[in-house]
């Protein structure tokens, strides 16, 4: 994963215990996510007896030993959710450092609000491409905004 966005491993342990592969769907581990409800639905139709899964549907609550198994399952996907969410953010603190260290801007707004000092863009006469002054990617010159953050490029003669 290239680009990581900072993520709250909170709201993604919370997420995966609701739902399981859910916490990992939010922080876009796709094939992640299914394996987890994959996990979850198989310890349950093969550990959880079928009185039990019956009468948790009647309002019956099982006992707490028929479930371990599916709830273990259950807890390894919460803890998993939250361990990712936290390598995903000290991987998003390096790509920071590594802009940083690199001397490119970095939008800290995501292009939310204006600012009225942006730098403008570089225009080459070559044809070739330019930087954006917002998110420092290589875009188009022959368009006015950034096809990847949508900010517009301002030209030095406009």
């Amino acid at each position: 994963m290239a680009d990581h966005t900072r993520r709250r491993p909170w709201l993604a342990a919370l997420l995966a215990l609701v739902v399981s592969g859910l916490g990992h769907a939010y922080l876009r581990r796709w094939a992640r996510a299914f394996g987890w409800y994959v996990a979850v639905t198989a310890a349950v139709f093969v550990f959880v007896p079928e009185s039990a899964i019956s009468g948790a549907f009647a309002g019956e609550p099982p006992a707490v030993r028929e479930v371990a198994p599916a709830a273990a399952v259950v807890g390894a996907s919460v803890i998993d959710a939250y361990v990712v969410a936290l390598r995903n953010n000290r991987a998003h603190e390096r790509e920071r450092e590594t802009v940083r260290a690199s001397g490119r801007t970095e939008p800290t707004d995501h292009g939310r609000t204006e600012r009225p000092n942006a730098p403008t863009a570089e225009r080459p006469d070559d044809g070739g491409t330019v930087r954006c002054p917002e998110c420092g990617k290589e875009t188009d010159p022959t368009v006015d905004f950034c096809q990847w953050c949508a900010e517009p490029l301002v030209d030095d003669d406009a």
